[in-house]
């Protein structure tokens, strides 16, 4: 393995804001909700807090044969064969476009903090954007 960075965005204790969310609403609304309402809130925030959780980590590594990039344990993930990119380069998202997985006008990003990004162009014509906190080993690794 040439590159293996493991990278934490500074959101996931929202997830935990999201439990105590539903903890409060259980306790002081079960009655006025009914347990449709109930079930409906549980289900509700503990996937937006499952959401947020698995979002807020994300790990890159490069090999000889591929690029992989996995939010949270695993899932979702990405491989890329080296063979299948062109060229990379540095480059800054705008705000805009913020973290997790996101589309933009000819490519993808998945990013779980911050601004600095390494696009890969791909054979396919089209763009995949890596969010980094190490803009600097992502490239030399990529180079290798």
């Amino acid at each position: 393995m040439i590159y293996d960075r493991f990278q934490r965005g500074k959101l996931g204790w929202l997830a935990g804001v999201f439990v105590v969310i539903e903890f409060v609403v259980l306790v002081f609304a079960r009655d006025d909700l009914g347990v449709g309402g109930v079930v409906a809130v549980v289900a509700a925030v503990t996937l937006i807090a499952v959401i947020i959780a698995i979002a807020s980590v994300m790990r890159v590594t490069v090999t000889h044969e591929d690029v992989t990039v996995a939010f949270g344990r695993g899932w979702p993930h990405k491989r890329i064969d080296r063979e299948d990119i062109l060229s990379h380069r540095p480059v800054r998202n705008s705000w805009i476009l913020g973290w997790g997985i996101r589309w933009f006008a000819g490519g993808t990003m998945w990013n779980v903090w911050g601004l600095d990004a390494i696009e890969l162009e791909l054979a396919t014509g089209r763009r995949f954007r890596i969010g980094t906190d190490d803009v600097e080993g992502l490239t030399m690794a990529l180079q290798r």
